[in-house]
């Protein structure tokens, strides 16, 4: 997802995942899943089948281990700040993990088109020294809107060929 806004000096882009469940309803699916499941193991446990109830208890476990480490990874974020002056990015979850800074005036950026047409294209901010791959994550609506946001603000200083992967 891009959202970005703009004030008098400055432009800010904020590009997270898409988030396709919130955490009340990843709760309320572990919940439509627990009940039955339990009520069925308790069932077969009463009959006498008791090593029912590990499984099903690992299964739930192993159900909301996977909700809670995707809501974890919904809750990245890379913040582009463009002022006058310099381009900056952060990367991080709750705060900014990495942080680049680059002069405006020579910084560029790289768009590699996509080897399918459901794939975005791949964007780099670069300058001289360093370079930074923006928008991993997203979508191909969400990388062109990225790309039409800041080619209005920085240089596009090359657009490569497709790329090839080897699996």
């Amino acid at each position: 997802m891009v959202s970005s806004s703009r004030t008098a000096t400055r432009l800010m882009i904020i590009l997270r995942p898409n988030q396709p469940a919130s955490r009340s309803a990843n709760v309320l699916v572990l919940l439509v899943v627990a009940i039955p499941l339990l009520t069925v193991a308790t069932a077969f446990a009463l009959l006498g089948a008791w090593l029912i109830l590990p499984f099903a208890g690992a299964e739930l476990l192993a159900l909301g281990t996977a909700l809670y480490y995707t809501r974890q990874k919904q809750q990245y974020r890379q913040v582009i700040t463009v002022s006058d002056d310099s381009v900056m990015i952060d990367k991080g979850r709750h705060a900014p993990g990495e942080r680049w800074h680059f002069p405006r005036h020579s910084t560029g950026l790289t768009i590699t088109r996509e080897q399918h047409p459901w794939e975005g294209p791949a964007l780099r901010v670069h300058d001289r020294n360093d370079s930074v791959t923006l928008g991993e994550f997203l979508n191909r609506e969400d990388s062109l809107q990225l790309i039409e946001l800041l080619g209005r603000e920085i240089r596009v200083r090359s657009r490569s060929a497709r790329i090839t992967r080897e699996f």
